[in-house]
């Protein structure tokens, strides 16, 4: 089953279906997986589900705004298969920016975050694709129950840090004002993890637990539409 894994409601009609690239002139954004920094405090397999997680609710966040083309989770995913490098840590910003240029991106994303018994960072470094140049380190932080607030924050200093096009005032205080459970989150992202793993049945489960802690949660509907697709 091929997991695609770009999914809420609402995205511009131009994200839902692949566009070639000589047709798609809006600069590309490339997210990666961000590796677990060295966090305490909770399981295992929170911290992992985080490092796609985390992934994929920034790409959520820039898929919000029409003026960007955004390269799906599942694209990406292949792509380090397809290059053995898969295993955290072992992608630096001269990799990227080869596996940037093979997605058509302009620029990629990838960090680490550290999760300190409930104290939570997350540093984001944005690479120029063109010049393989590490152009900007961003870094929030505050407490894991502020997670989704965290994603918002730093998907908005990434965009305005390369100068890239701005998410519309409405749009980003519509996102700023969306109040995500962290639990929901966290379920979320475990889902994302099974689901990767092949695991359709834990992935449904996971999906479902979080539409029930935050029932307006359409990154999970979606999810969970995916999966009966297969």
């Amino acid at each position: 089953m091929r997991w695609r894994s770009v999914w809420a409601l609402g995205l511009a009609a131009g994200l839902a279906a692949p566009v070639a690239q000589g047709q798609d002139s809006r600069p590309g954004i490339a997210v990666f997986p961000f590796d677990n920094g060295g966090s305490y405090g909770q399981d295992k397999e929170n911290f992992d589900a985080l490092q796609v997680g985390l992934q994929q609710m920034l790409i959520t966040e820039f898929a919000q705004n029409p003026q960007l083309r955004i390269v799906e989770r599942g694209r990406i995913k292949d792509l380090l298969a397809e290059q053995d490098l898969g295993a955290s840590g072992r992608v630096d910003a001269n990799t990227a920016a080869k596996l940037g240029k093979l997605v058509g991106a302009r620029y990629v994303v990838l960090g680490g975050f550290i999760d300190f018994y409930g104290d939570f960072r997350i540093d984001a470094r944005i690479v120029n694709v063109e010049t393989s140049e590490l152009v900007k380190v961003v870094k929030v932080n505050d407490k894991r129950d502020k997670l989704y607030g965290l994603v918002v924050s730093l998907a908005g200093s990434v965009t305005r840090d390369v100068n890239l096009p701005a998410l519309p005032r409405q749009a980003m205080e519509q996102r700023e004002s969306r109040q995500v459970p962290t639990e929901a989150l966290q379920l979320y992202s475990r889902a994302l993890l099974y689901a990767d793993r092949g695991d359709a049945s834990r992935a449904a489960e996971l999906f479902n637990r979080a539409i029930e802690v935050f029932p307006e949660y359409t990154e999970a509907q979606e999810g969970l539409r995916q999966l009966k697709q297969g």
